[in-house]
């Protein structure tokens, strides 16, 4: 038992694994799995961070979940709750509100960057529609989940929302009566939308993130339309290498949302009361202002129309985009995507710069008192992540020295 060292426990716990799972298959792809490297690679973490938040959501959303209760009667008292009684709830909620329009905005990022580098093309047609199918339902949990605190700004931007599908013709009363649960927001649209949040939408989501993986696996990494091989510099082993840069960005992504959740803490509001007239300046969350502004000024029907249309040409442009597949640009398909995209941005600010609702205030007292130990924490949490960071880059950095060194010892020697 003297002789038992760590590398002899890891060796016999290793042969123990290995005798009941054939490791082997696993361990020859962790091999295989390699990311191409170039000026442009950056684009390659966007994906993963969007995983390690969706993880993020549903961890602070599951803590949630054990305190929060989805009726009309208690919803918003629950917030208050979590936000006053619950141990770091208030963190944890800050955390799960920030985090979720980070997702929103790295998955958007992630596929802008997809759209314009043409990453869409043949062979990559069904990634893309996975991928679309993922930002459509990281839209709607973001939508789904704004209801739940059951405050006025929540309230009152859900019945806007669900008014909207009412002007498709045909459909739009059954639409708005099933996403409300009846003629009007109440407490069975909660129940549903509830439902919708925490199981309909993640586990549509966990389908087409398994799909939308599973199709990467196949095909590899795709290079920006117009690079070729030779501009590739390097190819480094996901699990060893790259992977250490994808938990650099995870860290400082953290970092970030628990800083914005401490120093902008998410808001517990006034509690809806459907007998009062909205407050003026309601608003959507912010990535969806462009829909909402653009409703303002064009018929509701009108507006509709044309999200649909966008909605329907951005989920079958690989198939469209004939050019792409032969490794061309096409200038047409090119112009259209910085239309919508300027379109997207100005709107945005023309929402985002208009009087909005206002905010009540503060218990001034308990977040001073909160805000100075918070602050101590954040600087013990930033050490912690940049000393995580140093240590990840240096590892990373040491497997690419081996990994080349090795492969130069391998090469056939000169003549």
């Amino acid at each position: 038992m003297k002789n038992l060292t760590p590398e002899i426990l890891r060796a016999r716990a290793a042969r123990w694994l290995q005798e009941r799972i054939d490791l082997g298959p696993l361990l020859a792809f962790a091999a295989k799995k390699t990311v191409p490297i170039h000026r442009q690679s950056w684009i390659y973490l966007l994906g993963g961070a969007a995983m390690f938040l969706f993880g993020l959501q549903v961890a602070s959303g599951s803590l949630l979940m054990l305190y929060y209760q989805p009726t009309e009667a208690s919803a918003y008292e629950s917030v208050g709750k979590i936000m006053t009684e619950v141990p770091y709830g208030w963190l944890i909620r800050g955390v799960h509100v920030w985090g979720a329009s980070a997702m929103v905005g790295i998955v958007c990022l992630h596929f802008l960057t997809v759209l314009f580098a043409r990453a869409y093309r043949k062979p990559r047609e069904l990634t893309w529609v996975a991928g679309f199918l993922m930002l459509l339902l990281v839209l709607g949990a973001g939508f789904s989940g704004y209801l739940l605190p059951w405050n006025e700004l929540s309230y009152y931007a859900t019945r806007v929302g669900t008014d909207i599908p009412g002007n498709i013709p045909g459909v739009g009363g059954f639409l708005v009566h099933f996403l409300r649960g009846g003629d009007q927001v109440t407490g069975e649209t909660m129940t549903r939308f509830y439902a919708a949040h925490v199981v309909i939408v993640p586990l549509a989501f966990g389908l087409a993130l398994a799909a939308h993986l599973g199709f990467i696996q196949m095909q590899g990494m795709s290079l920006p339309l117009g690079m070729t091989e030779e501009q590739v510099g390097d190819h480094q082993p996901f699990f060893t290498e790259f992977a250490l840069s994808d938990a650099c960005f995870w860290l400082l992504l953290f970092g970030l949302i628990v800083t914005l959740a401490v120093l902008l803490p998410a808001e517990v509001g006034v509690k809806a009361d459907p007998l009062k007239p909205a407050p003026q300046g309601i608003k959507p969350e912010w990535y969806f202002l462009f829909m909402f502004k653009t409703l303002k000024l064009v018929p509701e029907a009108v507006g509709v129309a044309f999200f649909a249309l966008v909605t329907l040409f951005l989920l079958v442009v690989p198939f469209l985009d004939r050019k792409a597949a032969q490794g061309k640009r096409s200038r047409g398909f090119s112009a259209v995507f910085l239309v919508l995209l300027a379109y997207a941005i100005v709107f945005e600010i023309l929402a985002w710069i208009e009087p909005g609702a206002a905010h009540p205030p503060q218990e001034p007292a308990a977040e001073s008192y909160r805000l100075s130990r918070s602050i101590v924490s954040l600087a013990l949490l930033w050490s912690v992540i940049g000393f995580l960071i140093y240590y990840l880059r240096q590892l990373r950095q040491e497997n690419t020295r081996i990994r080349k060194l090795y492969r130069g010892s391998c090469s056939p020697a000169d003549p």
